[in-house]
């Protein structure tokens, strides 16, 4: 089954939608689109009658909402609504749910932490998660990349589509999140003479039949727009 984006445009690139219960990571530099991408998947996760957990250590809710309340496709109330739960890896409720004891050693601590993370997502019937953004688990699992490894694993078998978000500025410099999802998504944006070019490139999609080319994409007052007949030209 493939569930869509809710992104005017980006479902043509992947033949209908992205493959459930898999892990995705939308890479891209500041300012690209990646949190407007996840705001669209949560949103339309809510329109088909799905529950979304969105983790965070940037934003509060009420920030999140205030950055996507100048589109009009309604992430302000479904981030409101009973179809989304919003935690920030701060706050205390994700603490109480996500954070070893404080007893544990790492290992045991890491393990017991990375279990509690995909068992909330399964308990509490979570269909699409997002994680914003990669730096959550380095802040979880500082200096541990076997940890870190195993968390990423463990995101795969969750019961729940994953898009978790990427730093990553290069898209020919792969990291261990990269070879480990299901697909990666980059996001770009060139600043030429008639202003920012914005681009998405599907790099990889397991399952789907991808061409990899640059299509331009655009904010729109709707959101994110992708044109998939358009290709962005680069040197």
């Amino acid at each position: 089954m493939r569930l869509s984006t809710g992104i005017d445009g980006f479902d043509d690139l992947v033949q209908g939608g992205l493959l459930e219960n898999r892990l995705y990571v939308l890479s891209g530099p500041p300012g690209s689109g990646k949190t407007t991408f996840t705001a669209h998947f949560v949103t339309q996760g809510a329109i088909d009658g799905q529950k979304s957990l969105f983790l965070t250590m940037h934003e509060t809710k009420q920030e999140l909402a205030n950055d996507m309340s100048s589109f009009s496709f309604g992430f302000e109330k479904v981030l409101a609504s009973d179809r989304t739960e919003f935690l920030n890896i701060y706050d205390s409720k994700a603490k109480r749910v996500f954070m070893p004891r404080k007893d544990a050693d790492f290992g045991s601590g890491a393990n017991n932490m990375t279990q509690r993370i995909v068992n909330f997502v399964n308990s509490q019937n979570i269909d699409r998660l997002v994680i914003d953004s990669t730096m959550i688990l380095k802040y979880l699992f500082p200096d541990d990349t076997g940890a870190f490894m195993q968390f990423l694993t463990s995101l795969k078998q969750a019961d729940a589509t994953t898009i978790l978000i990427s730093e990553m500025t290069d898209p020919t410099s792969y990291s261990d999140e990269h070879y480990l999802a299901h697909g990666v998504i980059f996001m770009h944006n060139y600043l030429e003479a008639s202003g920012m070019q914005r681009g998405v490139q599907v790099v990889k999609m397991r399952g789907t039949n991808i061409d990899s080319d640059i299509r331009e994409v655009e904010f729109t007052d709707g959101g994110l727009a992708v044109h998939p007949d358009e290709k962005v030209q680069t040197e």
